[in-house]
């Protein structure tokens, strides 16, 4: 077929694929020139254009061409559910039959292995994690490998350690791409990578061959990069005093916003303090979250689709792969950490209106925010090496939960750190757990140092995107190295602020009510992690009935936007000691006397309320002693209870070293570590009944099971947790 008749076909694809029926749609040279170099050179190319540019046009149309000249199913990796979901229902309007395997659909993938080996299937979408499933990897992986007739890396920049949002998922793609027969294309896509990130992953495509009948002529993959600009946002800032000022300007502002559309928080707790009050103030939206259910996720986006909401309050767990042509607006409630996670999210607006609203509404939490995330980095080499040695000593595979009592890390932050290792050849995932492969494994210091500079450098040009004078959008694509960078005309800075920093008292009264309620739910630990008789610690399965703590309290969580503010300075690592603040203590009061009353409390009059609590115990602590003390002092005081004592550490020594990475490490080190001194155990006898168990923080959680566990052994009621704060 000649080039000529080539185009001719590729466009008949894409006029089916947009539903012209006039067949008038023809592609962008870019995108010509890709399908071209797939289909007719089958080469490997990286297209790094911006969102709504019509990447998925280029694979679609590809996949078309392919199959009719036989080649087998094409293989798409992809990161999202929400993508997978689109990429279905648009491959089906060009005539093209595409299935998924995903984690949310186990109970399919038989039946679509099947379809696949039939030749029934022309796209396969795969989430980056099943590339990593034991069974996928070394019984699906190679079979797919071998029929595949074109392989696309959506979201490419994952691949990239140096990229805003790398996912060791994605480094296992090097595999597939070396075990691909010759003349198989390979497409990578992405809308936000900077010129590092370009470089990196077209160094990981490797080279692709000229043709089946070219001999050995190879030649490198062909980058296609085209300018960044998105002529419908009209990008924003606005700079406003508090969190209160920014729930009440998102209430009063919000219906002024075209159409329907996504404001992004950076935590789980702001999307549903934000969804909360929004919902209380009229507006129809919904919360979409990392902790959102799967079900609840794919009828918030239907809803968002079908503008039955005005906007979704979300994470960046709705982030990439998210297609609403006509989506009208993007708004940040706090900023990313990075220029390109940025550009990234707000690419979500305007890909199909002529007009869409983008507004960063920057806070002061949000540098601690990021400092957290910053904490989830590649482990220091002592954990990783900690690690392998548990794993080379073993002489059975070793589980996540078995690993976690031995290593101090969280179990997330410990998943990823194996999934590097195994893509850096160190560790291998089998059926049971994880084995060290006895291969030479080097700790890259400087690229790990040189990547945390990089991010601290990007949460610098956040800083100064928020302050800037200067065009917005031009800043944001010189953050991704767009040559072609030049002011936009629309964007604040150049046309001048679309928005008004005003909000009405009452909306404002409102926020800050909503903000300042204090009190949030404490759940109690209820399992004791596994693994820990392995380390010395005979403890496991369930936590007895008499020895729990109750369902506790918290005044506020550290990443909340309310409580959190003023939560976070007074419990920072590098804060000083001293009496609790009278605005800290008389909020306390507050949750106290709300509790008491609520539900099931105890001076709710309910049938099975607990009896009121008859003294209050703390828990020593050596770097915030004072805080504590005179905490629960002012408890002890308002409730006219005595303060009976407080939990204290063997020798009178408060261990400042004790872990807080993982449930399992924090456990080990404080078993055996704290103690009931004996007068606090004879006040226990005396009092006869609940006590309240007061603390500054809780993180795993396991310093009041742990507290809670010999309170009641020493004869204490029910143990009533409250602490001035949660993480999380």
């Amino acid at each position: 077929m000649s080039d000529e008749d080539l185009r001719i076909s590729a466009d008949r694809v894409l006029a089916r694929l947009v539903g012209d029926p006039t067949g008038s749609a023809r592609l962008r040279e870019d995108q010509w020139r890709a399908i071209e170099a797939l289909v007719a050179e089958r080469r490997r190319a990286l297209v790094v254009q911006r969102t709504g540019w019509g990447k998925s046009a280029v694979y679609f149309v590809a996949t078309a061409l392919l199959r009719e000249r036989g080649s087998g199913p094409t293989v798409i990796v992809s990161p999202l559910l929400a993508l997978m979901r689109n990429q279905v229902e648009a491959a089906a309007r060009a005539g093209i039959h595409a299935r998924t395997i995903n984690s949310a659909n186990t109970e399919e993938w038989d039946t679509i292995q099947a379809e696949v080996a039939a030749g029934e299937v022309d796209v396969l979408l795969v989430s980056p994690e099943r590339l990593n499933n034991p069974d996928f990897r070394d019984q699906v992986l190679p079979k797919l490998a071998a029929a595949t007739g074109l392989l696309v890396v959506d979201e490419a920049h994952c691949i990239s350690d140096w990229g805003h949002d790398f996912r060791p998922d994605y480094r296992r793609l090097r595999t597939m791409l070396a075990d691909l027969p010759r003349g198989v294309p390979v497409l990578a896509t992405t809308a936000t990578a900077n010129a590092r990130v370009t470089a990196d992953v077209a160094e990981q495509l490797g080279t692709g061959r000229q043709g089946q009948d070219s001999g050995e002529e190879t030649m490198r993959a062909l980058v296609l990069r085209g300018p960044l600009d998105r002529e419908s946002l009209s990008l924003g800032v606005l700079q406003l005093p508090d969190a209160a000022h920014r729930l009440a300007w998102l209430a009063d502002h919000l219906e002024e916003l075209p159409g329907s559309g996504i404001i992004y928080t950076l935590t789980v707790a702001a999307a549903e303090e934000v969804t909360a009050f929004l919902r209380q103030r009229g507006h129809t939206v919904a919360s979409y979250t990392g902790k959102t259910e799967n079900a609840d996720r794919q009828q918030a986006e239907e809803d968002l689709l079908a503008n039955r909401v005005k906007a979704l309050i979300a994470t960046s767990a709705l982030g990439m792969g998210f297609d609403k042509p006509d989506l009208g607006f993007v708004v940040h409630l706090g900023s990313p950490s990075s220029p390109i996670a940025y550009y990234q999210q707000v690419g979500r607006a305007g890909r199909g209106v002529e007009h869409a609203e983008v507004l960063l509404l920057p806070g002061r939490e949000d540098e601690a925010i990021w400092r957290y995330f910053a904490s989830l980095a590649f482990p220091p080499e002592e954990q990783v090496r900690r690690t392998l040695d548990v794993l080379a000593a073993a002489d059975r595979p070793v589980s996540l939960p078995a690993l976690e009592p031995q290593v101090e890390l969280r179990r997330s932050r410990l998943e990823i750190m194996l999934k590097v290792l195994d893509v850096d050849g160190a560790v291998h995932r089998v059926r049971g757990g994880w084995t060290a492969t006895g291969q030479p494994w080097v700790y890259d210091a400087e690229r790990y140092a040189w990547v945390a500079r990089q991010r601290e450098a990007e949460q610098q040009a956040m800083r100064d995107y928020a302050s800037s004078a200067d065009c917005r959008m031009e800043f944001l694509r010189r953050q991704l190295d767009d040559e072609k960078a030049a002011p936009c005309g629309r964007c604040d800075n150049c046309a001048g602020a679309r928005f008004t920093a005003e909000v009405s008292a009452a909306t404002l009264d409102a926020a800050r009510g909503e903000l300042g309620r204090p009190g949030v739910e404490v759940e109690p630990r209820r399992m004791w992690p596994t693994g820990l008789p392995a380390v010395g610690v005979d403890l496991k399965g369930r936590i007895p009935a008499g020895e729990q703590a109750a369902p506790g309290r918290a005044l506020g969580r550290l990443s909340d936007i309310g409580w959190g503010n003023r939560l976070r300075p007074l419990l920072a690592p590098q804060s000083a000691d001293g009496p609790v603040p009278d605005d800290v203590a008389e909020a306390v009061v507050t949750v106290l006397a709300d509790w008491a009353r609520g539900p099931g409390g105890w001076a709710s009059g309910a049938p099975d309320a607990p009896a009121r609590p008859v003294g209050v115990v703390t828990i020593a602590s050596r770097t915030r002693p004072q805080l504590i003390q005179t905490l629960g002092e002012r408890i002890a005081g308002i409730g006219r209870m005595p303060l009976l004592g407080t939990i204290a550490y063997r020798d009178g020594e408060v261990d400042t070293r004790v872990p807080r990475t993982n449930s399992a490490q924090r456990l080990r080190a404080l078993h055996g570590a704290l103690t009931v001194p004996p007068a606090l155990s004879e006040a226990l006898t005396e009092a006869k009944g609940p006590v309240l168990l007061v603390d500054d923080l809780s993180d795993t959680g396991w310093t009041m099971a742990v507290a809670a566990r010999l309170l009641r052994r020493a004869g204490a009621g029910e143990v009533l947790p409250l602490v001035l704060a949660v993480q999380g």
